[in-house]
């Protein structure tokens, strides 16, 4: 279908009108304006039309004479003289039809039975055409002067302008109404997450606990395992997808620092336990937190287990995977190191970016948001995580953290700040 015919169809369609007719009405200088206009020309009937090239909408209108239009009804669009004005983007005025030597034999005054007329264009101030200020009667009368011209064409520049108002205020409490319709429905969903599903998940995952525990049957023992590991992987995506819903609905994400004389060990036990659902993968770990670190313990366990957790699954399974931790002038640093294919430079600079996946993820991408969390536990702690990737030299995501809070307080990222006892 040619582009300029769609257009139109948009342009025409129902909803299209009555939405327009709607904003019409909405501007409460308009029923004024056009009394005012019947009051000064002696005229019987004014409208402001929606004119298009296929349609003419009356918005609003001011009928003394029981012309019979009222907003949201039509006229042929053919058979009326705005379709002039809009051609010409000029005005259109006669004082007396059947006398007149360029309107005597037109079809519109005939048609209408109309002796005085005036239309004049309504243009929005980006230049779009909207329609016409016009106004008829079947009396002859004085509407041609400059003065009343002048008039018109101020009227219909305020409709105009008015007209644009009213749909910018539109769009935004459209806007204000999905938002609130975003949030309650962003409730819900969390409300599902935090309880609807978890109590199953914890039914199944005690089920594959059984299981596993069967050691005289290996095969009942290896479902029972693919069920653990399964639903650690689900109450793993629950908890990302809470952490970023709290996080978008202001109460951000939730950090609890405290001294950890022991944060290697907490580390460890990551290592250990991803090890242990991935036992096919070499895991180099290189652990050395020596000092005390003021940080939320199970956060920091969470970043390196999604950390670990995506080199795992996008990493070269042939290699390696290291992870690194250490402290070292007064900064917490990890790190997690992959061989394989290289992530294209265009993702990295989105890579961080909530619910986004490269195209060629697949279903192991998951959701698109434990990199998203990682990067919002690392500014919790007031630090930053950053990722290199190349075919040399591997894919390395890195954290860097503070020790210890720096000046009064340690912040969340959109919470209040957690001030560290003294």
């Amino acid at each position: 279908m040619d582009a300029n015919l769609t257009e139109s169809l948009l342009i025409d369609s129902p909803d299209a009108i009555r939405r327009d007719v709607a904003l019409i009405g909405r501007i409460s200088s308009v029923p004024t304006l056009l009394k005012i206009i019947c009051a000064n020309t002696g005229m019987g009937f004014a409208a402001v039309a929606r004119v298009t090239d296929g349609t003419w909408t009356a918005c609003a209108v001011q009928d003394d004479i029981h012309f019979g239009l009222q907003p949201g009804g039509q006229l042929d669009v053919r058979t009326t003289l705005c379709i002039e004005a809009r051609a010409a983007r000029k005005p259109v005025v006669f004082d007396h039809a059947s006398l007149d030597p360029v309107y005597r034999d037109h079809h519109t005054p005939r048609l209408y039975n109309i002796e005085s007329y005036i239309s004049v264009p309504i243009v929005r101030p980006g230049g779009e055409y909207f329609g016409n200020l016009c106004a008829i009667d079947p009396r002859p009368l004085r509407v041609s002067d400059q003065k009343t011209v002048a008039m018109f064409e101020s009227f219909a520049e305020l409709i105009g302008r008015q007209f644009e108002q009213e749909e910018s205020q539109m769009a935004t409490e459209t806007a204000l109404l999905d938002a609130r319709t975003t949030a309650e429905l962003r409730e819900q969903f969390i409300a599902v997450l935090g309880h609807d599903l978890r109590n199953p998940l914890a039914s199944v995952s005690a089920l594959g606990e059984l299981l596993v525990r069967r050691a005289s049957e290996p095969e009942a023992a290896k479902v029972g395992e693919r069920i653990r590991g399964t639903t650690r992987r689900m109450a793993l995506l629950i908890d990302d997808v809470l952490d970023f819903a709290r996080g978008r609905m202001g109460s951000g994400l939730v950090v609890v620092p405290a001294e950890v004389a022991d944060l290697g060990a907490s580390l460890s036990e990551v290592v250990s336990e991803l090890q242990l659902a991935h036992p096919d993968r070499w895991i180099d770990e290189r652990i050395d937190v020596a000092a005390d670190v003021w940080c939320d313990r199970g956060r920091i366990q969470q970043l390196l287990s999604n950390l670990l957790g995506n080199a795992l699954t996008h990493g070269a399974r042939d290699q390696p995977v290291v992870v690194e931790a250490r402290s070292a002038q007064g900064q917490l640093q990890v790190s997690v190191l992959n061989g394989g294919e290289p992530i294209a430079p265009a993702n990295l600079a989105r890579i961080f970016e909530p619910y986004w996946r490269p195209a060629d993820s697949g279903a192991r991408g998951g959701l698109g948001l434990g990199l998203h969390i990682c990067s919002m536990i690392v500014k919790a702690h007031g630090g930053s995580l950053e990722v290199s990737s190349s075919a040399e030299a591997g894919t390395r995501f890195t954290a860097r953290m503070p020790m210890q809070p720096s000046g009064d307080g340690f912040g969340d990222l959109c919470g209040q700040p957690q001030v560290k006892p003294h």
